[in-house]
């Protein structure tokens, strides 16, 4: 998938949201992350959140443990 379909699908799937609460916590998680730096959430983890990311990391290595992109399509 590249990035104008991407982006295309990011703005259909928000445009089907009614939720105000929802789009105001997608809202706050892009504007954080167009002003970090990079590296610089990752400095704000706990040891745990690091070792759960890492954890998920290896996980999706398996391609057993990963959702389609159509199923999460289909959900939101």
């Amino acid at each position: 998938m590249g990035t104008i379909e991407l982006k295309s699908d990011l703005l259909r799937i928000l445009n089907k949201i009614e939720d105000e609460q929802l789009l105001r916590a997608v809202y706050d998680f892009l504007k954080q992350g167009e002003r970090a730096e990079e590296g610089q959430i990752w400095k704000t983890l706990t040891e745990e959140q690091k070792k759960e990311v890492y954890a998920s990391y290896e996980e999706s290595q398996d391609d057993k443990n990963l959702t389609s992109w159509e199923n999460i399509k289909k959900k939101y």
